[in-house]
């Protein structure tokens, strides 16, 4: 039987997977969508309003919806402890998690 190295396939995969994701990240940013820079949390560590690349400061509520409406790149919305949460698109890119973001 043929000895596989697990580790090594998967990592290549991991890798090629990374690099896919940088190149269509290039490719949506001329989409004119709005990308998220910066969050803001609160003592719990929630993250409450987001600062897009044109500086504009959104509340969760506001920001939620642009979301919706396709407006903002590299997040997504989904259904979950019975309301909409916005988190990352996972994209195998930890630097822009929206966790990750600087504050501000």
């Amino acid at each position: 039987m043929e000895q596989k190295d697990f580790e090594k396939i998967y990592n290549e995969y991991r890798e090629q997977s990374e690099q896919q994701a940088h190149v269509e990240l290039r490719e949506e940013d001329s989409t004119g969508k709005e990308e998220i820079v910066a969050v803001r949390k609160n003592d719990d560590g929630d993250i409450i309003a987001f600062k897009t690349k044109t500086g504009r400061e959104l509340d969760y509520i506001t920001a939620l919806n642009e979301a919706k409406e396709g407006n903002i790149a590299h997040i997504d919305v989904f259904h979950k402890y019975g309301r909409d949460i916005i988190r990352s698109e996972p994209d195998g890119i930890k630097e822009n998690n929206l966790d990750n973001l600087p504050s501000f």
